[in-house]
């Protein structure tokens, strides 16, 4: 069976995850959540990946959410069951201590978009279109999105992506703040491994502790999330990385990160 999730090292500790069912717009079924999952707690596990890119193969889609088709001979525990699925997923991805870029080279819809609001930082061709397009099907985004997008937008502004259903382009997206590039479409992977490249420069685990103390303190109050900050800060002072930090500043050469 060949498979829907391809993983492969790129260089300097990036893996690049891309979802390969082209010619199914690459919805999410359930074997590729299942090679999903395997392909992030892999990831999440292995000390020399720095970064995590994710892609989808073809040029006009990353992924067209649910696999309606997959979805439409199951009975109603096996929806449930295939949302849940979907929804474990992506937590598990925006979970990973890795920052996780997204390369969006086509169009995501529902949890697609989901998918890629799961990710640290979006890119996208110029070519790509999002929505979260649920409430037209008759349901509401069910991995995540009426949490994240809202997070991401404002209030406001997802309520009235989510209650129309409406499909934005990327320089829309650009504009509202859905994602942080477009580029043409055939720079779009040089554009994602370029700040791949500036990101695994540092040291991991002061990135992943950036990252944690980010997402976990950006729904508390500023005391709170002091506080993490404090917390996270703390767990860099004893590491190697540090004091190798330091001394390449003093010596005025680049740090030599090993992650301890």
């Amino acid at each position: 069976m060949e498979k829907t999730v391809v993983v492969s090292v790129v260089a300097n500790g990036i893996t690049l995850i891309t979802l390969n069912r082209p010619e199914a717009a690459n919805a999410l079924s359930i074997q590729m959540l299942s090679e999903l999952r395997e392909a992030i707690a892999a990831c999440k596990f292995d000390p020399s990946v720095r970064c995590v890119l994710i892609t989808g193969a073809g040029e006009k889609i990353f992924c067209a959410g649910a696999d309606l088709k997959e979805r439409a001979g199951m009975d109603l525990s096996q929806v449930r069951k295939t949302v849940s699925l979907i929804r474990e997923s992506i937590n598990e991805l925006e979970a990973l201590p890795q920052p996780v870029i997204a390369a969006l080279n086509g169009v995501a819809l529902g949890g697609g978009m989901e998918l890629a609001l799961a990710c640290d930082i979006r890119i996208a061709s110029e070519t790509a279109k999002f929505g979260l397009t649920e409430t037209s099907l008759g349901i509401i985004p069910g991995a995540g999105g009426t949490q994240r997008l809202p997070r991401l937008l404002g209030k406001g502004r997802a309520k009235e992506l989510i209650f129309t259903a409406r499909r934005v382009d990327a320089r829309e997206a650009r504009e509202i703040g859905l994602i942080e590039y477009v580029t043409p479409e055939d720079s779009l992977l040089d554009k994602a491994l370029s700040i791949a490249n500036q990101i695994v420069l540092n040291a991991p685990i002061a990135i992943a502790q950036a990252k944690f103390a980010i997402d976990k303190g950006m729904n508390v109050d500023l005391s709170t999330g002091l506080s993490i900050e404090q917390n996270a800060y703390e767990l860099t002072i004893p590491t190697k990385d540090r004091l190798e930090g330091i001394q390449a500043f003093k010596e005025k050469r680049p740090p030599v990160f090993i992650g301890e």
